[in-house]
């Protein structure tokens, strides 16, 4: 069986294309090792098409990865958490016993399952739409975004440290989503959760008090502003956590860190530095 390249799986880049190609055809490979007849160990077989999926991930998605950097894809962040999961994916069939004879034609059966389900509905879902959205801000298609840099220090020494323990927070938290396990996930998500919302709150009393000292004229765009970023800490739909966890969390976080960075770059750094 070949598993073709369809027209509507044409991203319209070329060398994308190229590389989709290339999957589709490992994908046939492993197919028609997997239908033969078996009557013979088939492990360096296996081995070869494990090794050469592993270096398609680490090619490919760097190359993909790195374009949609250039052209800052909003897309990107969905994209880098889809490409960890195959490579996840693909690590796990390395691990598993495929030197025992009994074992090699049903993980190969899976792998090829695996693939065929993964390849199209990320292709059609999400490579498909490269190129084509509004483009990101900068800060979000660094490789960490939660990473804390010297383009948010506002000079303020309590209120920089205080903000680099936010971003330390959440960068926790979006480790969890990343790494999220069913059995005890969802109460460590809802435990840093908690941690966030309690500093947040801190945060914004040490600011404002430090805001009120300097008779700072915009504390009350701030208060504001602390307020609705708290209503949405107050209000994160714990059903939803339940159902859809990572999915909800993903887009949570992205909204969450969104609205800190935008707030210092665009807010906090107006904040007059004042020795008191």
């Amino acid at each position: 069986m070949i598993f073709e390249f369809t027209q509507d799986c044409i991203t319209g880049l070329d060398a994308i294309d190229n590389e989709h190609r290339k999957l589709f055809a490992l994908l046939s490979k492993a197919y028609n090792l997997a239908s033969m007849d078996y009557h013979s160990d088939y492990y360096q077989e296996v081995k070869n098409i494990l090794e050469e999926l592993d270096n398609y991930a680490e090619t490919h998605f760097s190359h993909e990865e790195e374009y949609m950097m250039q052209i800052r894809d909003p897309e990107l962040i969905r994209q880098r958490t889809q490409h960890v999961f195959f490579r996840d994916k693909i690590r796990e069939y390395e691990f598993v016993n495929i030197d025992n004879e009994d074992e090699q034609q049903r993980v190969l059966t899976e792998l090829v399952r695996f693939l065929a389900k993964w390849l199209y509905r990320h292709i059609l879902s999400s490579d498909i739409m490269i190129g084509k959205l509004p483009p990101l801000e900068e800060w979000m298609i660094r490789e960490n975004p939660c990473e804390f840099t010297d383009d948010y220090l506002t000079g303020i020494a309590l209120v920089d440290a205080e903000h680099k323990e936010l971003f330390r927070i959440v960068d926790k938290a979006n480790q969890l989503v990343k790494s999220f396990d069913t059995l005890s996930g969802y109460d460590n998500i809802i435990q840093i959760l908690n941690e966030l919302k309690e500093y947040t709150k801190e945060h914004f009393a040490d600011e404002q008090e430090y805001m009120e000292a300097i008779h700072y004229e915009g504390l009350s765009a701030q208060k504001r502003a602390h307020e609705a970023f708290i209503d949405k800490l107050e209000n994160i739909d714990l059903n939803q956590i339940d159902q859809n966890p990572q999915e909800y969390l993903q887009e949570l976080l992205e909204f969450l860190l969104g609205w800190l960075i935008n707030h210092i770059l665009y807010t906090d750094k107006k904040i007059p530095c004042v020795d008191l």
